[in-house]
C-alpha cells in the first residue's frame, strides 16, 4: 500500500529535484558543492539541477575529449582545472553540443540549448571568479549565441472552438481512444478549457488541489514559476467546464497520497505534465486544420487574445506570471505594432473638404 504524503505537488516536486541533485552532486567534483550551496538562495531546485546537468556535460565533455583529463575520474578533478581552458576551449565546447553521443544515445543542441549551457557554465566559472578561487574566467569570453526568434504559434478563435468540439465529440478518434473518451472527455474538457481560458503553465494546472478552486470569486490559486502563489480568476465557462468535471470528480476515489488532487489520470493518481501534453496532442491531431499545438500555445493563444482585447502589455504579463513586461512584450510585439499601424490615422490634423 502506498504511504500517504502529506507534501502538495509542489513541495512532492521540489523533494524530488532535491534527492536528484544530490546523484548529480555524486558525479561531480566535490568543489562543485560549493557553488550550489552559494546559489541556493536565489534559484530554485529545479533551476539548480538544470545547472547540475549542464555542468555535468562539460565535465563529461573534458574527459573525453582531454588526454590529461581523461587519466582521471571526473570526481577527482581540482578546482584549479579549471583555469587550464581557454576561451578556444570553451568554443569548442560550444561546437560540440550541436551534435554528440553518449552512451549510445545521440544528443543534439539548437542555439537555445547552447545559449543554456554556455550561461550555465558563464555562472559556474564566475562564481569561483568572483570568490577569487581562480584567476582566470574563460567562460565570460565566449559570447552567447544568438537567437533567431520564433514564429509564435497560436490559434485562432475558430481552432479553439474546433478543438473544444474535438474534445466534446471524440470524432476521428480511433476505436480504442473513444472507448477512454467516455471516461475522460469531461476531465478533458476542464483541462483545455482551463488552459485556454486562463493561460496558466501545464505545471500549474496539475499541480491544482480540489481546495485551490474557489467558485465564490471564481479564482484559483497556483504556484508560479520561482515558489510564489498567485490567484488567477476564471470567466463563466471554465466555470462552466469545472463543475461539471467536479461532479463527477467527487464519486472517484482516489490512491493513497492523491485524495486532494483536482485532475486525476485513469489510475486515480494526480494527472502528470506528460499525460497533460499527450492529450493535447491527441486531440490536435485529429483536426487537420488546428496548427501543431502544445500545452504552452494554449498558454500564447490566451495571451494573444487577452492582449488583443484589452491592449494592456502589464496586464497580460501579471496574469501570466512574468517577471519581466520585456519578456511578454517580446512575444507580442506584432500584435503592439498591428495597434500602433492602427492608431496611424485615427487623429486628424485638418479636416478634409469637399471641393
Amino acid at each position: 500500500m502506498e504511504a500517504k504524503n502529506n507534501n502538495n505537488y509542489h513541495d512532492q516536486q521540489n523533494i524530488g529535484n532535491v534527492q536528484k541533485m544530490r546523484e548529480v552532486l555524486d558525479t561531480l567534483p566535490p568543489f562543485c558543492k560549493q557553488f550550489f550551496r552559494g546559489i541556493s538562495e536565489y534559484t530554485s531546485a529545479r533551476t539548480r539541477l538544470a545547472y547540475a546537468y549542464d555542468i555535468r556535460v562539460f565535465f563529461e565533455y573534458i574527459h573525453d575529449t582531454n588526454s590529461y583529463c581523461a587519466k582521471m575520474d571526473i570526481k577527482d578533478f581540482p578546482l584549479s582545472l579549471l583555469e587550464q581552458f581557454t576561451r578556444e576551449d570553451i568554443e569548442e565546447y560550444i561546437e560540440y553540443l550541436s551534435y554528440y553521443e553518449k552512451d549510445g544515445k545521440i544528443y543534439t543542441n539548437d542555439e537555445r540549448g547552447k545559449k543554456r549551457k554556455l550561461a550555465s557554465l558563464r555562472s559556474f566559472y564566475n562564481y569561483y571568479y568572483q570568490a577569487e578561487l581562480i584567476q582566470k574566467n574563460p567562460a565570460v569570453l565566449v559570447p552567447l549565441p544568438k537567437l533567431h526568434e520564433k514564429e509564435i504559434i497560436r490559434l485562432d478563435a475558430d481552432e479553439v472552438a474546433t478543438l473544444l468540439d474535438q474534445v466534446e465529440d471524440g470524432i476521428g478518434l480511433s476505436k480504442t481512444q473513444q472507448r477512454f473518451h467516455q471516461v475522460t472527455k469531461t476531465r478533458d474538457l476542464a483541462i483545455l478549457t482551463l488552459l485556454l481560458g486562463t493561460g496558466i503553465r501545464v505545471s500549474e494546472c496539475v499541480g491544482l488541489d480540489i481546495g485551490d478552486v474557489d467558485f465564490k470569486n471564481n479564482g484559483i490559486k497556483i504556484r508560479r514559476k520561482g515558489g510564489y502563489e498567485a490567484v488567477i480568476y476564471f470567466g463563466e465557462e471554465v466555470e462552466n467546464a469545472l463543475q461539471n468535471y467536479l461532479e463527477q470528480r467527487h464519486h472517484i476515489i482516489p490512491q493513497s497520497g492523491h485524495e486532494n488532487a483536482l485532475f486525476l489520470s485513469m489510475q486515480n493518481r494526480r494527472i502528470s505534465v506528460r499525460a497533460v501534453e499527450n492529450m493535447v496532442k491527441k486531440y490536435s491531431s485529429t483536426v487537420t486544420s488546428l496548427k501543431k499545438i502544445t500545452p504552452h500555445k494554449l498558454r500564447s493563444t490566451y495571451g494573444t487574445s487577452l492582449y488583443r482585447e484589452t491592449g494592456d502589455i502589464y496586464l497580460v504579463a501579471d496574469v501570466l506570471g512574468h517577471k519581466d513586461v520585456n519578456t511578454t512584450r517580446k512575444h507580442y510585439a506584432a500584435l503592439e505594432d498591428d495597434r500602433r499601424r492602427y492608431a496611424a490615422d485615427k487623429v486628424k490634423l485638418r479636416e478634409k473638404h469637399n471641393p
